[in-house]
């Protein structure tokens, strides 16, 4: 998905109408009621080649306190500001009211791209209302009726450039991930002003994630305080951090999945999981009062199936007195519950103070640079002689699984081919041995490893030929041994 679109405007206006066609589905309520929806609804769109996010909004309403439509008002504006386009619609048979007019005034102040549409156009009804929409000062007014699909076309043709420029902003922000190993011509990722580190800082509500970041900033850029889940949107900040060209995301804290209830949360958690994929170095904070609970587990293991490297940081280490024992029980908890992040670094920090942030830099740099490890061919099979000798595949059947070949394929993670027999019958207790082995003998500690298993006998040429009949010669031969 390249961009996201947002469907705002007052209530009845034909928002949600529009939404399932986009959608292709009739995902959303429609009914002549007003105020029908009211929560946000999120959908993949596809509207020609374009494929992007929709979301369909409550009506805007002219209430601002703690009531049910000033819940809903305060949701809208939230999906105002985190999508990249917004679709104002009014009803061109209803004409502008004050309502359009404040709402317009709103969407000019804080949304980058907005398109007016002018929805139930279609007839002779709705042209003084596209005519009045002009008052606006939103541009020309598009042309649409949702319930009968007219105006789609104009509506791609607007889309089509905003989309592009979006397409280009995600390839540059994201990360150059599973890159083919090419050993001739080496690429040096080291960071650059062209090519920050991207770091992603996430963790439970509370951890201490914008009061680091601040700290690492050395001023109050971020908003913090005691409350949990003040932090809404992942937040980018490019700095040089000890020498280093940084971009870093502050998140929102990530609950459990079950007490996730609030729909603007949903979209922070959502907002969050996306800064992890267009950061190269996750640190995943810890609370050094409560640590490893079950949500931090599920973070970690979230990091790790993205291909990150990852760094894990206890946070509010000023506050524990039995240091040397606290420090002995994280390391043993460390070890037993994340298992697949085997030998990542473990570092200690205090945010409010400062403490340790130079050890936490030394070990994103050594994730980093781990990340992107290579490995000869001739070593890596030397390697995998002396461990199949050490501890050999099992035999199925019978019949040995035999380990002929490997290279690394990929880097960014680290990614390794193996050429065996009978790779489906391969056991991932072996795969992990094997996993395990990389990271002790090829100091990889830490980054996730994956390895590829191809059957030998893939590419064979010569499997499913006939048989060449016998020369005259094996004839004969043949002949004389019968005799």
């Amino acid at each position: 998905m390249s961009f996201t679109l947002a469907i705002v405007g007052r209530p009845n206006v034909g928002k949600s109408t529009l939404f399932n066609r986009l959608v292709g589905k009739r995902l959303a309520l429609v009914d002549d009621q007003p105020g029908v929806t009211r929560d946000l609804r999120e959908g993949d769109a596809r509207l020609g080649d374009l494929r992007f996010t929709v979301i369909d909004t409550a009506g805007l309403e002219e209430v601002t306190d703690d009531s049910l439509q000033g819940r809903m008002r305060r949701l809208t504006e939230r999906a105002v500001d985190m999508a990249d386009i917004c679709l104002f619609l009014i009803d061109a048979r209803s004409g502008i009211t004050p309502t359009d007019q404040m709402f317009a005034e709103i969407l000019r102040k804080r949304a980058a791209h907005v398109i007016l549409g002018a929805n139930k156009a279609e007839g002779r009804a709705g042209e003084a209302g596209v005519l009045d929409a002009y008052s606006l000062g939103l541009g020309e007014p598009l042309r649409l009726s949702a319930e009968h699909g007219e105006g789609i076309d104009e509506l791609y043709h607007m889309l089509r450039p905003l989309s592009d420029a979006f397409a280009e902003r995600a390839e540059a922000d994201a990360p150059q991930t599973d890159l083919d190993v090419d050993e001739d011509a080496p690429e040096d990722f080291t960071p650059s002003a062209g090519r920050p580190l991207q770091i992603a800082v996430i963790g439970r509500p509370n951890a201490g994630k914008s009061t680091l970041i601040n700290t690492i900033l050395g001023e109050d850029r971020l908003l913090t305080g005691p409350e949990a889940g003040i932090t809404r949107d992942s937040i980018s900040i490019s700095l040089d951090w000890l020498g280093t060209p940084t971009r870093i995301f502050d998140t929102a804290g990530m609950r459990k999945k079950a007490r996730v209830v609030d729909k603007v949360e949903k979209l922070s958690v959502a907002d969050g999981l996306r800064a992890v994929r267009f950061a190269e170095v996750v640190v995943v904070l810890l609370d050094a009062a409560i640590p490893f609970e079950q949500q931090d587990l599920r973070i970690a293991d979230f990091v790790e199936t993205e291909g990150r490297a990852v760094v894990v940081a206890v946070n509010k280490w000023d506050l524990e007195d039995d240091k040397q024992e606290k420090l002995k029980a994280l390391r043993t908890g460390f070890e037993k519950l994340l298992p697949q992040l085997k030998g990542a670094p473990l570092v200690t920090v205090s945010a409010k103070t400062g403490k340790g942030l130079d050890r936490l830099h030394a070990a994103v740099l050594r994730a980093h640079e781990v990340w992107n490890r290579r490995v000869p061919t001739a070593r890596l099979n030397q390697w995998l002689s002396a461990m199949i000798e050490a501890h050999p595949p099992p035999a199925p059947g019978g019949h040995r699984i035999r380990l002929r070949y490997m290279t690394q394929a990929k880097t960014r993670p680290p990614g390794f081919v193996v050429m065996c027999s009978n790779p489906d019958d391969l056991p991932a207790a072996y795969t992990r041995y094997l996993v395990n082995g990389l990271r002790a003998h090829f100091d990889m500690p830490g980054t996730p490893i994956r390895i590829f298993l191809r059957n030998q006998n893939a590419k064979n040429p010569f499997k499913g030929r006939k048989k060449a009949p016998p020369s005259k010669l094996r004839k004969h031969l043949q002949g004389r041994k019968a005799d």
